[in-house]
């Protein structure tokens, strides 16, 4: 039995091409990473879709003044509040009436510059 055994010849080691085999893993990576950064990308355009038509309350801006105190600008069924919010809770410090909302924001269209890099790369980090 030992002499069966000693007598066949090794098998041969697969003859395999290194190169080839970093080269197909290396674009397997790159498109496993391609695909979930376009999936990313389309579940936020979906997203931002559905949501702006089925919620009430949208919040339209948010100012830090502190280490934990904000203002929020939000906007609700067409009203707009300004709150302010901080250790002690939540408090509406303004009631904007409907007039005046529309015609702010009309003039901020009107006079808005052209965004800069670092602003349009912030958008884009911060859509849900």
């Amino acid at each position: 039995m030992l002499a069966l055994i000693a007598a066949t010849p090794a098998m041969a080691a697969p003859n395999i091409n290194v190169g080839a085999e970093l080269l197909r893993v290396i674009l397997s990576l790159v498109g496993i990473i391609v695909l979930i950064l376009v999936a990313g990308w389309l579940s936020r355009r979906l997203r931002a879709h559905g949501i702006q038509s089925s919620r009430r309350i949208r919040c339209v801006e948010t100012f830090a003044v502190g280490a934990r105190d904000r203002l929020l600008l939000l906007e609700v069924d067409g009203q707009r509040l300004l709150v302010g919010s901080g250790q002690g809770g939540m408090r509406t410090l303004h009631v904007y009436d409907a007039g005046a909302a529309s015609s702010t924001e009309a003039a901020q269209e009107v006079a808005a510059p052209a965004p800069v890099f670092a602003e349009l790369l912030a958008r884009w980090r911060r859509t849900p």
